[in-house]
């Protein structure tokens, strides 16, 4: 998801810089980053935490997505399609934090 959002990003205009580009970078590497972090921890609960910090980052990103769209940078089709994909993220996240028990 990272490394698509990064390209979506390209065709923004510069006055997004500093706003939209710079928040949807952030959220978009936030969620692996916060994966891997998690995983390196000595506990379940410890990696419990940085999936649900990381899935958090899913849903910041969804409503950045949804704003790009209302403020016209992109589709209707490319945000449905991209918060399908985000989605598919959040449920698999949330898996994994509930099999951590």
């Amino acid at each position: 998801m990272a490394k698509e959002v990064y390209v979506l990003l390209c065709d923004f205009p510069e006055s997004e810089r500093f706003g939209m580009i710079s928040q949807l970078r952030r959220c978009s590497i936030s969620v692996p980053s916060n994966i891997a972090e998690g995983t390196s921890r000595s506990s379940n609960k410890e990696l419990a935490h940085f999936l649900r910090i990381a899935l958090g980052s899913c849903y910041e990103m969804e409503t950045q997505i949804i704003l790009t769209e209302e403020f016209g940078y992109i589709t209707s089709v490319k945000s449905e399609e991209i918060i399908e994909k985000i989605s598919i993220q959040q449920k698999k996240i949330t898996k994994f934090i509930a099999s951590l028990g």
